[in-house]
C-alpha cells in the first residue's frame, strides 16, 4: 500500500506542477548533444553559433504569451533545428501531447530516424525518458514516442487520418509549402492539424519553411498575417543597425570576382567582408515591422545571415551569377537563399485578379450571348458558306427566294432548287 500511495502522490505532484521558467534557448544550451548522424557540427547545442534561433525557440517557452510561431526561412539555417530543440524540451520540461507534420508519411518517417532518433538517444537528459524501440510494449515506434507525462506522434501531411488522430497541445509543423493542396479529400492539412490544438488554451502551434511560390505559399500567408520580425544587424564601421538585403551585395561594380563579393552598409557606404558576420549576429536584434494579432510572431531570415563557415556572400553571388536569367534556377535561389517566394513572370493576369473575377458580372454574360447570337445568324446565311465566299471574291453574290411561309414541303423544295437570282456586282 505504501508503494502504491507514493505512486499516486508522486504522479499527483508531477500533474500539479507548473510548467518550468527554463526557456527552451536555456534549455539546449544546458541539455542538446548534436549527434553526427544528423548535424555537420556535432557536439554540444551553442545558440550563440546561430544568434538569430534565441528569440525564436523562446517564443515557443510555455512563459511566452505567444501562441503561434512563423518563421519562413532560406535553406540549412538551423529553423528545423530549433523545433528539434522544442520537442526536446518538451519531453523533458513540459510534457504533453505532441504532433510532428512532416509532408509525407515517408518523409516523417525518416525524419524520425535521422533526427527524432537521435535527439532522444544522444542527449542524457532524454535517454532515460522514452523506452528503448527494442523492448516489448515500450511505446517506442518509428512515428510514436511515449514518454512520462505526454506522447509525440510523427505523421505526413498527405495523411487524413494521421492529422486527426489524437487531440495535441503543441503541433509543430515543419516545411508546410511541401505540403499537398488536399489531404485526402478531407481539406487543408494545415487547418486540419492546428484544429487538433482547439481545445488546450495553452497550445503552442510551430510552422516553419522555406517558401515557394508568391500567392500560393503557406508560409507566406501566415507571415504576412504576423508582426513580421526581421533581424537588424549593426555594422562594425559605424554601428548603424540595418536589415541585410541582396541589393546591397556588390562585386562587379567594385571590380572583383562574384565569390569575394562584400556588403555595403547603408548608412556609412563602407564594405563589409564576411566574416564580420560573426561579431555582427551576437549583437543583432529582432524587430517588429507590423502590428499582428498579438499571438503570432513571425519571423523571416534569408541566407545572408548564415555564420561565418556555412554560407558566405560570395558563394550567394556565384549562385545567383550562375542561375542568370533562367526563371527555374532563379526560382531556387529565390526560395533557397533569399527565404523569399518567387514570383513568376508571365503576361496573364494575377492569380488574384483571375480569382475575384471568377463570377462575371451580368453584362458581361449579356454581352457574351448578344455576340453569340450574333454567330450563329451570320454562320446560316448562304453567302457566309464555303461556296459563297468563294463566288463573292470573284465579284458574284448568289442570293436565293426568300421561304414563304404556307407552302408545302415540295413547293418549298421546288423553290430552294429552282432557278436562282443571279446579281453581279461591279467592282
Amino acid at each position: 500500500m505504501t508503494s502504491v500511495a507514493e505512486f499516486v502522490d508522486a504522479t499527483w505532484r508531477r500533474a500539479m506542477r507548473p510548467d518550468p521558467s527554463m526557456t527552451v534557448s536555456e534549455w539546449a544550451d544546458r541539455y542538446r548533444v548534436l549527434s553526427q548522424r544528423s548535424s555537420a557540427e556535432p557536439g554540444r547545442w551553442r545558440t550563440d553559433r546561430t544568434p538569430y534561433l534565441r528569440e525564436v525557440m523562446d517564443c515557443l517557452s510555455p512563459s511566452s504569451p505567444i501562441e503561434r510561431v512563423v518563421m519562413m526561412a532560406g535553406a540549412q539555417l538551423g529553423k528545423t533545428e530549433s523545433g528539434n530543440n522544442w520537442l526536446g524540451y518538451i519531453v523533458h520540461q513540459a510534457p504533453g501531447p505532441t504532433m510532428a507534420v512532416a509532408p509525407t508519411v515517408e518523409l516523417a518517417k525518416r525524419s524520425s530516424r535521422q533526427r527524432i532518433e537521435p535527439l532522444l538517444t544522444e542527449s542524457p537528459a532524454l535517454r532515460d525518458l522514452v523506452a528503448p524501440a527494442r523492448s516489448r510494449d515500450s511505446g517506442n515506434t518509428v512515428l510514436s514516442k511515449d514518454f512520462p507525462g505526454g506522447i509525440l506522434v510523427m505523421t505526413g501531411a498527405n495523411s487524413a487520418a494521421g492529422l486527426r488522430s489524437m487531440p495535441v497541445r503543441y503541433l509543430f509543423l515543419d516545411e508546410v509549402d511541401a505540403y499537398p493542396p488536399d489531404a485526402d479529400g478531407e481539406g487543408d492539412p494545415v487547418g486540419l492539424a492546428i484544429k487538433r490544438t482547439s481545445t488546450f488554451a495553452r497550445r503552442k502551434i510551430l510552422m516553419v519553411s522555406t517558401p515557394t511560390t508568391a500567392g500560393l505559399s503557406r508560409i507566406e500567408t501566415a507571415f504576412l498575417e504576423s508582426d513580421q520580425r526581421r533581424f537588424f544587424v549593426p555594422c562594425p564601421h559605424c554601428g548603424a543597425f540595418q536589415v541585410l538585403r541582396w541589393e546591397r551585395v556588390r562585386w562587379s561594380d567594385l571590380g572583383i570576382p562574384p565569390e569575394q563579393a562584400v556588403y555595403l552598409c547603408e548608412a556609412c557606404e563602407q564594405p563589409i567582408e564576411n566574416h564580420a558576420k560573426g561579431g555582427m549576429l551576437p549583437r543583432g536584434e529582432w524587430r517588429a515591422t507590423a502590428e499582428g494579432d498579438g499571438k503570432t510572431a513571425g519571423f523571416h531570415l534569408s541566407s545572408l545571415y548564415s555564420p561565418p563557415g556555412w554560407y558566405s556572400w560570395g558563394e550567394a553571388a556565384s549562385d545567383f551569377v550562375k542561375a542568370g536569367k533562367n526563371p527555374n534556377r532563379l526560382k531556387v535561389w529565390t526560395n533557397t537563399v533569399m527565404g523569399m517566394p518567387f514570383r513568376e513572370a508571365s503576361e496573364a493576369p494575377d492569380w488574384q485578379r483571375l480569382y475575384e473575377r471568377r463570377d462575371l458580372p451580368h453584362r458581361h454574360r449579356a454581352r457574351w450571348r448578344a455576340s453569340y447570337g450574333r454567330w450563329r445568324r451570320c454562320s446560316k446565311r448562304p453567302d457566309r458558306s464555303r461556296g459563297g465566299r468563294l463566288r463573292a471574291r470573284q465579284g458574284v453574290v448568289e442570293r436565293r427566294p426568300p421561304r414563304v411561309p404556307g407552302r408545302s414541303p415540295a413547293t418549298r423544295r421546288l423553290a430552294r432548287t429552282g432557278p436562282a437570282v443571279v446579281a453581279t456586282v461591279q467592282p
